[in-house]
């Protein structure tokens, strides 16, 4: 139960911003338990976990593809602009998506890190975006705000104090919340430290309710019990 190896599959975002901490955390406490992380789209995310290469997949894009996984929602969250700190957005008290479509955008590879959220807020309001560059990574993101190409929209999580040459405007009014997820194949072996990493990640989820969530059959189900759970923002 305290030895073994641990296999999982998830994007750059997840990689680089949210799992340091916990993967610090589950290594002091299991030693002897080996870690290895697989990078990918949310479909080789997915094709990874439900050919067992990976025990895990942690994902917020394309959920669909994880129907013969079963997954279980971890955290919510948004997104921010970035700009230079003498840019026009910054006069702004208050984003409209009208102010954002006005410049050219740099974001996220459709299918990676919500951008389909993203999109969908745009087609609301009948306005055509200008997404001049796009990438799977924040840092890379950045790299090219500070070039002067574009705004960036990047992850609210994705920025850090060494941006400090950037300005994070709150587009959290613009946008839906995403939701980010861990998942697994129903016939997985779960040892104790499986159950102790999903709670170091999600403290929501206990040993008790990651059980009970398994015992319920179908989709609607488990659902209707996720539902009920206090899934924290971030």
């Amino acid at each position: 139960q305290n030895k073994g190896s641990l296999e999982i599959a998830t994007t750059h975002t997840q990689s680089r911003y949210i799992l340091p901490e916990v993967i610090k955390g589950f290594i002091k406490r299991y030693p002897d338990v080996s870690l290895h992380m697989h990078q990918g789209s949310p479909m080789q995310i997915s094709q990874l976990a439900a050919d067992g290469t990976a025990d895990f997949a942690i994902a917020t894009e394309a959920l669909e593809l994880f129907n013969n996984l079963f997954m279980m929602p971890c955290f919510r969250w948004n997104r921010c602009i970035v700009v230079p700190k003498d840019h026009p957005l910054c006069q702004h008290s208050r984003l409209s998506l009208k102010h954002v479509a006005a410049f050219p955008i740099v974001t996220y590879v459709y299918g990676f890190t919500g951008r389909s959220k993203l999109d969908e807020a745009f087609q609301k309001q009948d306005l055509i975006p200008k997404v001049v560059f796009t990438a799977v990574d924040a840092d890379v993101i950045k790299t090219y705000v500070r070039l002067g190409l574009g705004i960036g929209i990047v992850a609210s999580m994705a920025v850090e104090e060494r941006d400090d040459d950037l300005v994070a405007l709150d587009a959290s009014h613009l946008f839906d919340y995403s939701t980010t997820s861990i998942g697994f194949r129903r016939e997985t072996y779960m040892r104790s430290y499986m159950y102790d990493f999903i709670e170091m990640f999600a403290p929501h989820l206990s040993l008790e309710k990651i059980d009970e969530a398994i015992r319920v059959k179908g989709k609607p189900a488990a659902d209707k019990l996720f539902a009920n759970l206090d899934i924290p923002v971030i």
